[in-house]
């Protein structure tokens, strides 16, 4: 095998098998005697991309546009790149030369909306879903997002209503569930929050953030023990999660067992979290007894980040 076409339809196959390491191996024959195919060039950053190798994905994007200025669909996967290495403006230009040069191009109106959630403009990231979703009805990732960013707009019911229509166009998407379950929590539906992430975790049971955000939920209905053990199995998947250290220090606070509420705080601490001093000084006034009276509700310590932020909730969407 000595034609360039056949290497590059070799790494096509391994790519469409997830085997990318193989296709990169493949792709990168291909350009050795073909150096101007900017397909060859492509698919090797999407094969990249894939193992999170971003750097590596933008240099082969950008090598593809110099090879043919005009191809949108490589801007908008350089863009997703940019995204992911939290270069979310060169990401944002990527995307409009995309948009420029394909008017209709869903995925990159999408993932021009995720970039503008990255810098906080939540309504410039609603228009771009909207208009992913008129150009795609059927856009399940568009609909979550924008439930993300309605939720950082404090639109709690528009969140659950477009996380809903996500599942219904994608019943097994484990974001999906988890977002509304955080958008439940806000409208104070801990019941319905609890069962949605309990299905987060059902479809993924290695998913820390939702052990920790259900042990929120718990909280709020008083099932201080089912709390405690989900923010431990969160800790334990996880072993730095601040949040989740400090959370279970709440529980704890509420139940009077000072001496794990401290050591909590202190963990939580340790893994980069700032803990308010009249918190601590909570450890200190309350003696080792536990307690069955709790006074007031508690405040909701859950993040409002975009679900594909790289924090709390998952990693990016690729």
């Amino acid at each position: 095998m000595n034609r360039a076409k056949d290497w590059f339809d070799r790494g096509d196959k391994e790519y469409n098998l997830k085997d990318y390491r193989g296709a990169i191996a493949d792709y990168t024959k291909a350009i050795s005697l073909n150096p101007d195919d900017e397909l060859a060039y492509y698919s090797r950053g999407k094969a990249k991309f894939h193992l999170k190798d971003y750097q590596g994905a933008i240099a082969d994007y950008t090598k593809a546009i110099s090879l043919k200025p005009l191809f949108a669909f490589a801007y908008c996967e350089g863009g997703n790149a940019k995204d992911n290495i939290r270069d979310h403006q060169g990401a944002i230009a990527d995307f409009n030369k995309a948009i420029g040069l394909r008017a209709e191009y869903a995925d990159a109106y999408n993932y021009r909306g995720r970039a503008k959630s990255h810098l906080k403009d939540y309504q410039g990231a609603i228009a771009d879903f909207n208009k992913a979703i008129g150009l795609r009805p059927g856009y399940a990732d568009a609909y979550n997002y924008r439930g993300v960013a309605k939720n950082n707009v404090k639109d709690y019911q528009g969140a659950v209503d477009d996380h809903s229509m996500a599942i219904k166009l994608k019943p097994d998407d484990v974001l999906a569930y988890f977002d509304r379950g955080v958008a439940k929590s806000h409208l104070k539906d801990y019941r319905g929050a609890i069962a949605d992430f309990t299905k987060a975790i059902s479809l993924n049971s290695d998913f820390a953030f939702a052990y920790s955000y259900r042990g929120i939920a718990k909280n709020n209905v008083k099932d201080f023990e089912g709390a405690i053990e989900d923010h431990s199995i969160a800790i334990r998947l996880k072993p730095d999660y601040a949040s989740a250290y400090y959370n279970r220090g709440e529980v704890y606070l509420k139940i009077a067992h000072k001496s794990k509420a401290r050591a909590d705080f202190t963990k939580a601490q340790e893994c980069g979290l700032r803990v308010p001093s009249e918190v601590l000084d909570k450890c200190e006034e309350l003696s080792d007894q536990p307690s069955s009276e709790v006074a007031g509700d508690y405040r909701l310590q859950v993040s409002t980040k975009p679900s594909f932020s790289s924090t709390e909730g998952s990693n990016q969407k690729e």
